[in-house]
């Protein structure tokens, strides 16, 4: 990669290698796993839906013949299916990336089946269960990766740290930059904590900018852009670099990548600028406190200020 920022085309040959990821039966999680198969790479398209699924394979295959693909039943609005996909993932002989990638963003209040406000629960706590259940695995793979999914409406976000679940007042579009505020501070403390036990799994985040699916109408900006009629967009495949970027490329413990043309909404990946609120390790252990109260899953990281080598 060289200043032109990050594409698919520099994503290296990925033979030998098993990636899961979530929410990839469409948009940037079918492309993310279109280009991943394409290198070699094995692919587990973590997603709810079989009959989606399929079809996601069968178009992966129209390109790509010899695929190597699964379909691994998850759920990211229920605790338990997601128990359920991480011990099934454990049975691979290795998983070298556990890409975050399927998310929600709805204009009304809904709840998951535990009864978490819908974009937190599946955005965030989902990410956060997935991830703790599945880094037993990732540290059998030496140099694996974990990807978490942010966006750009992270910034500006705040935590109503009395109201997670949105009962006494919810608005679509600021509950969905709650969810992406949070999916990065878990992104920072979970680096911390893995650097601090010296656990040598590499974190990123990413985000994909404006891309032509339904999340490109969670902004303004997004929306005013579609109704000048899409001109700038990301295509979903293009939304998907900054993705490869952060789980194939040359990449820093801790970093976030995404595209920075016009407004962060379009082109090739290159590393991000968090909102200070992001970066702040005070609210972000607070978050991981709250996170292992509300799903009853711990990671088993320490602090990274009390961890011991």
């Amino acid at each position: 990669m060289g200043s032109k920022g990050f594409t698919a085309d520099d994503v290296p040959d990925q033979a030998g290698k098993c990636f899961v990821v979530t929410g990839a039966n469409s948009g940037i999680g079918l492309e993310t796993a279109r280009v991943l198969a394409k290198r070699g790479a094995r692919v587990l398209l973590a997603c709810r839906d079989s009959a989606k699924a399929e079809a996601a394979m069968a178009s992966i295959r129209a390109e790509a013949p010899q695929a190597d693909l699964a379909f691994l039943p998850l759920d990211q609005a229920d605790i338990e299916s997601i128990r359920a996909a991480a011990a099934l993932a454990a049975k691979e002989p290795r998983i070298d990336a556990l890409i975050n990638n399927a998310g929600v963003t709805v204009p009304t209040r809904q709840t998951t089946r535990q009864g978490f406000e819908l974009q937190f629960g599946v955005n965030h706590l989902g990410s956060f269960a997935l991830t703790a259940l599945m880094l037993p695995k990732l540290r059998e793979t030496p140099e694996s990766r974990i990807v978490i999914t942010s966006s750009g409406q992270h910034k500006g976000a705040k935590i109503d740290w009395d109201d997670l679940n949105a009962e006494k007042s919810f608005s679509g579009i600021p509950r969905y930059g709650v969810s992406k505020l949070a999916n990065l501070l878990f992104l920072f403390e979970l680096n911390r904590r893995l650097q601090a036990a010296e656990v040598p799994i590499t974190v990123t985040a990413c985000h994909p900018g404006l891309a032509g699916t339904n999340f490109g109408r969670a902004s303004m900006a997004g929306r005013i852009v579609l109704g000048l009629g899409g001109v700038f967009l990301n295509t979903p495949a293009m939304g998907a670099w900054s993705t490869l970027q952060a789980a194939t490329g040359n990449v820093k413990p801790g970093g976030y990548y995404g595209p920075t043309a016009f407004f962060e909404l379009r082109g090739p990946s290159h590393e991000c600028v968090p909102s200070n609120e992001a970066r702040d390790p005070q609210l972000a252990r607070r978050l991981w406190d709250t996170s292992v109260a509300m799903t009853g899953i711990d990671p088993g990281l320490a602090p990274a200020d009390t961890a011991t080598p």
